[in-house]
């Protein structure tokens, strides 16, 4: 791969466009890429990178191309990278920005414009576009370059220091290194499958061994007892754990059988005396039962006659309530007269406490003579009355005259807030007509000068369309032009080879004893004959029939080129030599401000009805206003009017109120006070009527008890039951016979008899007796059961167990498989001797190679004496295969190359830099890099070894390389006279061509 051109714009510390031809610097085949630090030396080579692949290499790397935009660069300046380059005979172009935040191109504030690419290719008709996508380009250079971006990096941005590391690194980091470049991570995938394939294949391995232990542990569990030797002690994984489970269950199942038949045994015997004790018990509770009924009958017995004495009295005291009967109804009567004459005093006792002091002693006369006047009182309030209503009415009216005024003084302040106002309004109104009227008058300059761009715009895209079909019709008339001559040659050596053996064509017309047409003898000794392959005269009027085709076919082409290139002329002449995307800017732009100017022209209807709109609001409300004040003058009068009438009534209603609030709350207050006194009157009256029934009454309940037979009326008040104290007597007595007659018949029974004559029966030590044996019974049948379940249950768990074993013989015949398979790509296996990875196996080779490519470089730097060989000897207790060491010739020592001093490190590692270069494009497909940069470094070198490795770097250019130093030492702008010098200014980095051959 070779640069020709790069351009930068708005990139890094490079403000403005800077064009940098490589084919000037690389003409001296060595060049020197220097400036004072952070002037932007690395950010060329960003460029190139950023160019190639979007995005720039190692830590610079941030992912957001909005990170490359230069700090100086103007606003409108977008970011461009443009890079011009040969790879594997075809010359391309990239282009790419990233995105661009920049002002919006109306109203405030930024806008993101996405990142845009253009890759192109240079062929016998011009520049062709191939793609414009970001991941099309990138695919297509990483094809042709064969290198990730990492390795396009390493090869061809060489990095001095990440060399120098590499040599004092160890064989961890040099793996990463290594790897990352030479792509072996499908090598380390392996690795990595294999250990989560062991690491799969030992857990399925132990999932089966813990599902194995949990099944015997459930055995365990299960057996209980029956277990005479303990399970064993074996953890998942082990080999023998099967073995050993099995073992222990056949040891289990055999006890558990044995425990089943002595429990079988103990549950018979439990069982037969289970039946004795419930026989003894049933004889038990029936004794039992017969004796306790005897007793509770001698029981009941006693109880009678020891309630003898009450019954007696309550016999009695049935008889005086049946005397006392007599004297009920007038007690009734009695009743009912005192509780009437207990309502009537409360009743006017209540009256009374409502009415004042005078009226406590006052008679029912003098109280109804006392309501009488108070509603002749009542009905002298009617005039009063209506002068109170009136003065409402005229309150009224007057808050209506305050609200009015109020209203009116807040219109009249709006109004005059409004008309305040006007001259402002009316002139913002009439410039907004006037901006309406030249809006209409820049439309129409507009419209005839969008026309214009309209046209030219068409024309130049015909113009495009043209030099397309332009270019394709000339590669047609080249293709016409070459079949015309290959038809051409073809006719004319066709004919030349029929005249060549037109002799034995002209013998074929030869008849015996006719004179020949070219010598004229009747004989033809030796005919000539046809040799293979002969044109005939059919061959050769076909090659000239296909020679007229093509040159009419070419004659065709030719007139339709013409007829395009004039077509292409005129197109050309009505554009101008404008570009097509700068013509459509400029028709998006014109329509644009034709767009705005027509929208405000369009609203100069609008700008003129309101102008009319505001001018008639103006006067309606100077009107309105005229009519507030007059409202106002007439109101004033009919206010004092009705003042003077409010205080009128207010006089006469203080009179009729007296100390009420109102004339209805003293018409109220009056009205209370009438129906008071007649509600006392009444209850003076009731009382009084109600003290003279219950007189009559006393008397009449004193003679009824006489009657009876009682000498006081409360005497026979007590003596009188209710029905349901009646009753409860009579049941009382009921009971008692009853009870009597139940005693007597219990005491006859003979079984209740005999039952009194034997000892007290036990069934409480019967049912102890009982519970005891049907325990004893429950539990022996319980363990039966136990033992009889223990046993199928480790039948059934063993034959789980034993196809838990089956399952596990492949599993752990897979897992020792691959166990020792990622053992030995994991370098950890005795059979790996040097305990070398798969991954490091690969890159050791690798690391050969490189090292064998370095060597070449490295022995002429350093006189000869240094060479860098590979060793995959193991360090300590680390892995082997990618050792590095250099033997110097001197010594004759083979010593590690982190003992290198500064000097030797940089040319060892410039060395290592060219020769991973080199195996890098031979494993990416044999790439030519015509282009190299190196990064540094050179400072660290005395004269004489500077001069040994500039050596080398002729000897680069000597295979026709360019080879670019990245560097600041001033010695080398001494022995490099090709230069591109990094200026660092104020208003950003400026790149200069300095002492390029002509």
């Amino acid at each position: 791969m070779r640069l020709h051109r790069l351009s930068l714009s708005a990139f890094g510390p490079f403000a403005t466009t800077q064009e940098i031809d490589f084919d000037a610097l690389a003409s001296a085949g060595l060049f020197l890429l220097h400036g004072p630090t952070g002037a932007g030396k690395t950010s060329v080579l960003d460029a190139v990178c950023y160019a190639l692949y979007g995005a720039v290499p190692g830590a610079r790397h941030g992912g957001q191309g909005m990170t490359l935009r230069s700090d100086h660069a103007q606003a409108a300046l977008r970011t461009t990278v443009g890079l011009e380059f040969t790879v594997a005979g075809r010359r391309l172009d990239i282009t790419r920005q990233p995105p661009w935040e920049r002002p919006k191109k109306r109203g405030a504030g930024t806008t993101v414009d996405k990142a845009t690419g253009i890759l192109r290719e240079l062929d016998g008709q011009g520049w062709k576009a191939l793609s414009r996508s970001h991941q099309e380009i990138g695919e297509e250079i990483t094809q042709l370059l064969g290198m990730s971006r990492d390795q396009f990096c390493q090869v061809v941005l060489l990095p001095q220091g990440d060399f120098a590391r590499f040599l004092r690194s160890d064989a961890e980091t040099r793996g990463k290194l290594l790897g990352r470049l030479f792509g072996t991570g499908r090598f380390a995938a392996v690795e990595r499958e294999l250990a989560d394939r062991r690491r799969a294949a030992e857990a399925a391995v132990r999932k089966a061994d813990i599902g194995l232990l949990a099944e015997a542990h459930r055995m365990q569990q299960e057996a209980g007892p029956a277990a005479e030797v303990p399970l064993t002690e074996a953890a998942p994984g082990d080999p023998g754990l099967a073995t050993e489970v099995l073992t222990w269950a056949a040891q289990a199942r055999s006890g558990a059988r044995e425990h089943l038949t002595q429990a079988r045994c103990a549950l018979d015997t439990a069982e037969q005396a289970r039946q004795e004790a419930t026989q003894r018990l049933d004889e038990a509770r029936e004794l039992a039962r017969l004796q306790q009924r005897a007793e509770e009958a001698r029981a009941g017995e006693r109880n009678l006659a020891e309630r003898a004495e009450e019954h007696r009295r309550v016999e009695e005291r049935l008889a005086r309530g049946r005397k006392a009967e007599r004297v009920a109804p007038v007690l009734s009567l009695r009743e009912s007269a005192a509780a009437a004459h207990r309502r009537g005093a409360d009743a006017e006792a209540r009256a009374r406490a409502l009415l004042p002091g005078r009226f406590a002693e006052a008679g029912a006369d003098e109280l109804a003579a006392a309501a009488q006047a108070v509603a002749k009182e009542l009905g002298a309030l009617d005039a009063a009355r209506r002068a109170e209503r009136r003065s409402t009415e005229v309150a009224r009216e007057r808050d209506l005259l305050e609200r009015q005024e109020h209203a009116d003084g807040e219109a009249l302040a709006e109004l005059d807030g409004w008309l305040d106002g006007w001259p402002r309004q009316s002139e913002t109104l009439r410039a907004g007509v006037e901006r309406c009227q030249e809006a209409v008058a820049r439309t129409e300059q507009l419209a005839g000068r969008l026309d214009s761009v309209r046209a030219r715009v068409q024309a130049a895209q015909r113009r495009e369309e043209l030099t397309g079909e332009a270019a394709a019709a000339g590669a047609e008339l080249t293709r016409a032009r070459e079949e015309a001559a290959t038809a051409h040659e073809r006719w004319l050596a066709l004919k030349e080879q029929r005249l060549a053996h037109f002799a034995a064509e002209l013998a074929e017309g030869l008849r015996p004893d006719e004179p020949c047409a070219v010598c004229g003898s009747p004989t033809h000794p030796e005919p000539a004959r046809k040799a293979p392959g002969h044109v005939d005269r059919a061959a050769e009027e076909a090659a000239l029939e296909a020679h007229r085709s093509a040159e009419e076919a070419r004659a065709a082409a030719e007139g339709h080129l013409a007829v395009l290139r004039e077509s292409l002329a005129a197109a050309t002449a009505a554009a101008g030599d404008e570009a097509l995307e700068r013509l459509t800017e400029e028709y998006g732009e014109t329509h644009e401000e034709y767009d705005r100017t027509r929208a405000l022209a369009s609203g100069l209807h609008s700008a003129r009805e309101a102008l009319a709109h505001a001018e008639a609001e103006h006067e309606r409300r100077r009107a309105q206003r005229q009519g507030v004040a007059e409202r106002a003058a007439s109101r004033a009068s009919l206010r004092d009017a009705l003042g003077r009438e409010q205080a009128a009534l207010d006089e006469e209603l203080s009179q009729a109120r007296g100390e009420a609030g109102s004339v209805d709350a003293r018409a109220r207050q009056l009205a209370a006070q009438g129906a008071r006194l007649d509600e006392a009157a009444g209850a003076a009256r009731l009382a009084a009527d109600s003290a003279a029934r219950l007189k009559d009454a006393d008397a009449r309940v004193a003679d009824e008890a006489f009657r009876a037979g009682f000498p006081t009326p409360s005497e026979a008040a007590e003596a009188i039951l209710t029905d349901a104290a009646h009753r409860e007597l009579q049941h009382r007595l009921d009971d008692r016979q009853r009870e009597q007659a139940a005693v007597r018949s219990v005491l006859a029974e003979p079984e209740t008899i005999r039952a009194e004559c034997l000892p007290p029966a036990d069934p409480a030590g019967a049912e102890a007796a009982l519970r005891s044996a049907a325990d004893r019974s429950r539990r022996a049948a319980s363990s039966a059961d136990a033992a009889r379940e223990r046993c199928r249950e480790l039948d059934r768990l063993s034959v789980r167990a034993t196809a838990s074993v089956r399952q596990l013989g492949p599993l752990r015949q897979e897992y020792d498989r691959v166990a020792h398979l990622a053992a030995l790509a994991a370098g950890t296996s005795a059979d790996n001797e040097r305990r070398m990875r798969l991954e490091s196996y690969v890159l050791a080779a690798r690391l050969e190679q490189v090292a064998a490519a370095a060597t070449a470089r490295l022995r002429r730097m350093s006189s000869g004496r240094y060479t860098l060989v590979h060793s995959d000897d193991r360090s300590g207790r680390g892995r082997s295969g990618l050792g590095l060491h250099v033997v110097d010739a001197w010594t004759g020592r083979e010593r590690d190359t982190a003992t290198l001093s500064g000097g030797e490190s940089f040319f060892a590692s410039l060395a290592l830099a060219l020769g991973l270069a080199d195996v890098v494009t031979e494993e990416a497909g044999g790439v030519r890099l015509d282009t190299l940069f190196i990064d540094e470094g050179f400072g660290s070198l005395d004269e004489q070894t500077l001069d040994e490795v500039m050596d080398v770097l002729d000897a680069l250019r000597e295979r026709e390389r360019s080879v670019g130093i990245v560097s600041h030492v001033a010695d080398l702008r001494r022995r490099v006279h090709t230069r591109l010098e990094v200026v660092k200014e104020r208003t950003g980095s400026v790149a200069k061509l300095r002492g390029a051959p002509d």
